[in-house]
């Protein structure tokens, strides 16, 4: 019973600790500043877990089609993923994506990572406390993050000049 009682003190004190640091400013909010290191790993299994559980919509037959990847590369292009992830080792991002913490996604690595349906739903809703928008919010259709998914999931084996030809002008 005393054992209990002293795990009970220690969670109040800690919660009380807790409290203080947050709601009392001693946590810096400073984009410039690393999170403490309990903080990163607690936001990245929140994050991973929520988008986990939240990606329930099936992805259409045609992520595998040329032509949906190709569009999905204008799309990419277009509404302005390139300018926080790049694209393929040449493709031009942001210089203000530099200064986001956390450091944007390497759509590669999540290609392989993550399901379609995730990525379906990080474009479309956007991330708390990454930067990440909500494209479905900014007005792109189901049909255009799907297409968008469609590149994502080819990036591991797309070239420059698959980008580039994809994304140049008619």
């Amino acid at each position: 019973m005393r054992i209990l009682a002293i795990i009970g003190a220690l969670a109040i004190i800690g919660a009380v600790g807790a409290a203080i640091f947050f709601f009392g400013g001693f946590f810096s909010v400073a984009e410039s500043q690393d999170d403490p290191a309990i903080v990163s790993w607690a936001l990245a299994h929140v994050r991973a877990a929520s988008v986990t559980r939240h990606a329930t919509e099936q992805p259409p037959a045609s992520l595998d089609d040329p032509a949906t990847v190709k569009a999905g590369a204008r799309a990419y292009a277009t509404i302005g993923c390139v300018n926080c992830h790049g694209g393929p080792p040449d493709a031009d991002w942001a210089k203000f994506s530099e200064g986001l913490k956390p450091v944007p996604a390497d759509l590669k690595v999540m290609a392989k990572e993550r399901t379609a349906a995730e990525l379906f739903w990080a474009i479309k809703n956007g991330i708390k406390f990454t930067g990440m928008p909500s494209f479905g919010l900014a007005g792109a259709s189901d049909a255009q993050i799907w297409t968008i998914v469609a590149y994502i999931k080819s990036l591991p084996t797309t070239t420059d000049a698959d980008y580039k030809a994809w994304t140049a002008s008619p």
